[in-house]
């Protein structure tokens, strides 16, 4: 069980990262980007690669982060004077178009070139030797400290929902909403803190690599969050939010458009590129069918599930998610008699129907605000 919380806890921080990348484009800036997959082929890709040819795990990451935001600042000089419709086509094809040359090229794997079709394997991983005691201790540290800031967040979260619902003398019904929402948000989210830091002093004292791997991602889940709200808040991340409603405006008010939006997708992909490290990293071989278009949609699945434009809200849909994958998996086959391939393809009928339902009943998203929607403008 200790593992397969590690597990879960290093795929679901993946997976937010790569919705982060994903949120900014979309949820604060208005962009639709079907081949956000690109970005985490280019970075997974770029990482692997150079570490192979001796350079430092974190400088090839942050090489792999650069040359995704490279490729956004190409797919952005391309499509991004033309309308939303026609950058969702550009980028899908994008996403493709990367996974089948690295299919079909060969790749400089250490000293020899080998066809991409075969996959990367035998790479180094970050913390995969076991370190002594006093290392071990410092790590467990780090794991407490997050797992405290990470309470004290909750609860200040929680609390100015409280103070707002105080001070509002005409919306209560609105406010009282938004308290439970926090509320149940915080709960659930203390409780998954809890079995995390449980399951990772375990993993980090009878040294497990994967529980390195997984202080790692959830130390760098931690940093990018914090800064995106820093940014998100700012008056950059408020010129983000002007083009997404009306980018007429801000082009009124002097704003250069064009610049900000290739901003956003140059900052949106580079933390896709640092989700692909951790994906490459947390596999152990890639191999471009390990990259599909589908992973794309699966970021969008949480991002509207948890609210666009809210990061918390893209935790919460990557929560989500991987809490549904991981019940659905162990607990259908005992309920629901039928084969491995009827039982997918269930699953997958029930993720649709849910997602069909919250459209219905609260189209935002779990945490998201009805007058920050995107979609259908």
């Amino acid at each position: 069980m200790v593992d397969y919380l590690i597990f879960l806890a290093i795929s679901t921080a993946i997976f937010a990262l790569f919705g982060l990348g994903l949120n900014l484009q979309w949820g604060f800036t208005g962009l639709i980007n079907f081949g956000h997959i690109a970005f985490m082929t280019l970075g997974a890709y770029t990482t692997i690669l150079l570490s192979l040819q001796g350079i430092p795990l974190l400088i090839s990451a942050v090489i792999g982060a650069v040359v995704a935001a490279l490729l956004g600042l190409i797919i952005g000089f391309a499509t991004l004077r033309l309308r939303e419709d026609y950058l969702a086509i550009v980028t899908i094809g994008t996403g493709e178009l990367i996974r089948l040359v690295v299919n079909n090229q060969d790749l400089p794997v250490g000293d020899t070139w080998i066809s991409g079709a075969f996959g990367v394997q035998s790479y180094t991983i970050p913390l995969s030797t076991e370190p002594n005691l006093a290392i071990r201790l410092v790590m467990i540290a780090l794991l407490t400290l997050l797992a405290a800031v990470t309470f004290f967040a909750l609860w200040r979260w929680i609390r100015t929902a409280q103070k707002f619902l105080a001070a509002d003398t005409s919306k209560k019904t609105g406010s009282k909403q938004e308290l439970l929402s926090r509320l149940g948000v915080g709960i659930a989210f203390g409780l998954l803190t809890a079995a995390i830091y449980i399951s990772g002093v375990i993993g980090l004292y009878n040294y497990n690599p994967k529980a390195g791997l997984m202080l790692l991602s959830l130390l760098v889940l931690a940093f990018v969050f914090w800064r995106l709200e820093i940014l998100v808040r700012s008056p950059w991340g408020r010129v983000l939010k002007a083009i997404r409603e009306d980018e007429e405006i801000p082009k009124a008010l002097g704003k250069n458009v064009f610049w900000y939006k290739v901003q956003s997708l140059m900052l949106g992909g580079a933390i896709a590129g640092v989700a692909g490290a951790f994906f490459a990293w947390q596999l152990s071989a890639i191999y471009p069918d390990n990259f599909q278009p589908q992973l794309t949609f699966d970021a969008w699945i949480m991002v509207i599930l948890g609210g666009s434009g809210n990061n918390i809200g893209t935790i919460l849909g990557a929560v989500i998610y991987f809490a549904y994958d991981a019940i659905t998996r162990e607990v259908l086959p005992r309920i629901i008699p039928l084969d491995e391939a009827r039982l997918g393809a269930f699953r997958i009928m029930v993720i649709g129907l849910i997602l069909m339902v919250l459209m219905v009943w609260r189209p935002q998203g779990i945490l998201g605000k009805k007058e920050e929607l995107t979609l259908g403008k």
